[in-house]
């Protein structure tokens, strides 16, 4: 019963939503982001911790610009997401993104390994599902599911509508080492809190986070190649996709070693996060 009486208010505004122009949703998502900002006082003042320890040097006045930008893209992707189905023609590719370094997923694939995307949560993130599928690259997602099954199975649809897949983190390095022997990409969000069972510390911001090593214990066993890759808010609600070139761990694969490549992946994404602080989730508990 708990779950439906979420589900009811959440499909209402999904059919809303998709009836209305991208532009128009879009700028409604604004307007929810800032809603929820004001009515999500917890998240904020995470968001602000978060930042102000990540940048001690920055002015209280800038980390509250960055705070409310950043509710403002939330909002943003959430009423994307509810419509990510609708962006099914390649006029909409064209007329919505900036597709740079397509030419490195080849290489990639030319490796004959399949190939991870690093990535994080950055922009519009969910994105990547659904351009690399457009490009007619085979890609699966790995993804948390969520809490409830009804508004789970809604955003399974939208991810996959477009041909690509989620690979639940419930199945784990299985799934992903059987996608990547189908020649396929992997997508992996390397951002989250792993926990102490499952994660390697290592610094983010200069302060130390449990961070999984599996996409460092994959790619150094296996020789998979890995491609940084990020979807960034551009003005105009369009997209930026850069797609970074291919690149091989090297070393035997030692614990210590493990810990210095998961190290130089978390570099990375901390790098595309600094390019702008506004579009990355910082009302995450990354840091515990």
């Amino acid at each position: 019963m708990r779950n439906w009486l979420e589900y009811i208010p959440f499909i209402l505004l999904a059919k809303l939503v998709r009836a209305l122009p991208r532009r128009t949703a879009l700028r409604f998502g604004r307007a929810l982001g800032t809603l929820g900002r004001l009515i999500l006082p917890g998240r904020v003042k995470l968001a602000r911790a978060n930042l102000q320890r990540a940048y001690p040097e920055k002015p209280a006045t800038e980390i509250e610009t960055i705070i409310r930008q950043m509710f403002r893209y939330l909002g943003m992707g959430f009423i994307e997401m509810l419509r990510l189905d609708m962006m099914r023609q390649s006029s909409d590719l064209k007329r919505d993104a900036t597709i740079i370094g397509v030419e490195h997923l080849r290489t990639a694939l030319d490796h004959g390994r399949g190939c991870i995307l690093l990535t994080g949560h950055i922009g519009f993130w969910e994105a990547g599902n659904f351009f690399f599928s457009t490009l007619g690259y085979p890609i699966g997602v790995v993804a948390k599911p969520m809490r409830n099954p009804l508004t789970d199975r809604y955003f399974l649809r939208m991810r996959e509508a477009a041909g690509g897949y989620i690979i639940s983190s419930r199945q784990g390095a299985r799934r992903i080492l059987k996608a990547l022997q189908q020649k396929h990409f992997v997508g992996i969000l390397l951002d989250q809190h792993a926990g102490r069972r499952q994660g390697v510390k290592v610094p983010f911001f200069g302060r130390d986070a449990w961070t999984t090593p599996i996409i460092a214990e994959i790619a150094m066993k296996y020789r998979v190649p890995i491609v940084p890759a990020f979807a960034w808010w551009e003005d105009g609600d369009r997209y930026r996709f850069e797609i970074a070139p291919p690149f091989v761990l090297e070393g035997e694969q030692t614990p210590e070693r493990v810990v210095e490549n998961t190290a130089l992946l978390t570099r990375i994404i901390e790098e595309a996060v600094r390019r702008d602080p506004a579009q990355w989730f910082w009302v995450h508990r990354r840091w515990r």
